[in-house]
């Protein structure tokens, strides 16, 4: 039995208790924030590059992948931003692990869309794992991916694939990443800090907003809460680009001053 029918055979007792929580381009065509390994798409010299630590396992970053993603891909596309999407497993491995061994067995090109599946199935290969099902949802992406089902087999049977994902998770783990999403945009990290000014949320903990080295980051909105959704990471992007003195889109707001450098 390979290590992943492993993983699957003992997943269904576990899951219901673990999915809780979670530049200037270079001559090798990667940005200066890039290395090899990574999985990125845009231009490699645009202003911006974007690295996403995530886990597919993880439910706020699926949020994520749904409401803000979609915002970073515009910018991909109009060549503003470098995306690199950095592997990390967290929330429950028996979703996590095959998933992004999936993505990497699928066609290079597929590699993002099978991200994709995986962000926006998450609920329903959860239930499928809770029910001993894990194996056969995930052969219905690979299809949809391009695989036959002998492929996807190999797939989850390949050890090399299996080290590949776990070097990349122990890599991010000797880093200092410690949970997902996170961000780090042109080198610098966001971090997440409960509000200077109190706010408490409707279960009475503390707001979290993003900062830079300790410090909140805001624009002429005010802070910038932590959120995923379009219209905060929508306002992280303009902070970033008027960092780099880059013009923002006209209905962007502007950093304030006196926010970390």
């Amino acid at each position: 039995m390979g290590v992943i029918s492993r993983m699957f055979a003992t997943a269904a007792l576990a899951a219901g208790l673990v999915l809780t929580g979670c530049g200037n381009g270079s001559s090798d065509g990667r940005s200066a924030f890039e290395r090899e390994g990574d999985f990125a798409k845009g231009r490699p010299d645009a202003p911006l590059t974007f690295i996403e630590y995530a886990s597919t396992a993880c439910p706020a970053c699926a949020y994520f992948h749904a409401e803000g993603k979609p915002v970073i891909d515009r910018y991909v596309a109009d060549g503003t931003v470098r995306y690199v999407f950095r592997e990390f497993i967290t929330g429950l491995p028996a979703l996590a692990t095959p998933g992004f061994m999936l993505a990497r067995c699928a066609p290079e090109e597929r590699y993002f869309d099978v991200l994709d599946l995986l962000f926006s199935q998450q609920q329903t290969l959860v239930a499928a794992i809770q029910q001993g099902r894990g194996q056969q949802q995930f052969r219905i992406i690979a299809r949809t991916a391009g695989l036959s089902d002998a492929e996807f087999q190999a797939c989850m049977n390949n050890d090399e694939i299996f080290q590949a994902v776990t070097d990349a998770n122990n890599r991010a783990s000797r880093e200092g990443i410690r949970g997902t999403p996170t961000f780090i945009i042109n080198g610098v990290t966001l971090e997440a800090i409960d509000s200077p000014d109190g706010r408490l949320t409707s279960a009475r903990h503390p707001v979290q907003v993003f900062a830079i080295n300790g410090r909140p980051i805001s624009d002429d909105q005010g802070i910038i809460d932590q959120d995923f959704d379009a219209d905060t990471t929508q306002r992280i992007i303009a902070y970033f680009l008027a960092r780099e003195g880059v013009e923002a889109q006209a209905d962007t707001p502007e950093p304030a001053d006196g926010d970390a450098g």
